[in-house]
């Protein structure tokens, strides 16, 4: 496949778009890795690693190179509101690749790149989904809406938390207001019950 570099265009993903994972088809052995380059250098870090691909004659064992992106509204002293593009996970970009030992080697021996997140011999490859987490948090936020709307709780029900500050603990519904997808559960801290009011979507059913 032919590597793309679309620095000139606008940032690769910003949050709230769907990043694209269609390259995949192309090669089975692409699977996505975290890579930690220097803070601030992350679009440099991208396009030394593009150059040394090409130089390398290596385009098919790359798909895409992501550097995330978060927009962000700023007001500006006219007192209008501009969106702005930041990082938004400084030090890290995301590398669609098929891991070999001469792909590790060209990753990690390229400036402004100091090597992959985890066990740098046998990195850890990340999920499609953990991927969308990372660069597209709305996309994620809207699909677990979606399949929250297909969901039904009752009072007594046991389940667990998922989302917010209460993640992992478990708790019982002590009241369902359906037509705002809301729970209050009782969740147990420290011995005593606390009702906590949630989004169907930061709960999932105890089977």
């Amino acid at each position: 496949m032919t590597v793309t570099d679309n620095s000139n265009e606008s940032p690769e993903v910003s949050v709230g778009t769907e990043v694209s994972l269609g390259s995949r088809d192309k090669n089975p052995n692409f699977k996505w890795y975290v890579v930690h380059t220097y803070s601030m250098f992350e679009e440099k870090a991208k396009r030394s690693l593009l150059d040394r691909v090409r130089l390398n004659k290596m385009e098919s064992k790359f798909g895409e190179i992501i550097v995330p992106k978060m927009a962000q509204e700023t007001v500006l002293k006219s007192g209008k509101k501009k969106k702005v593009e930041r990082n938004a996970f400084p030090g890290y970009i995301i590398v669609e690749m098929e891991m070999t030992e001469e792909t590790n080697h060209l990753v990690r021996e390229t400036p402004k790149i100091t090597g992959f997140v985890g066990n740098a011999r046998a990195p850890r490859p990340i999920s499609d989904q953990e991927v969308l987490r990372l660069t597209s948090p709305e996309t994620i936020k809207e699909q677990v809406k979606q399949q929250a709307s297909t969901q039904s709780f009752e009072k007594g029900e046991t389940v667990k938390v998922i989302d917010g500050a209460f993640t992992n603990f478990d708790g019982v519904v002590e009241a369902v207001q359906a037509e705002k997808m809301k729970l209050r559960i009782l969740v147990s801290i420290f011995g005593r019950e606390t009702p906590v009011e949630l989004d169907y979507g930061q709960v999932q059913k105890l089977s």
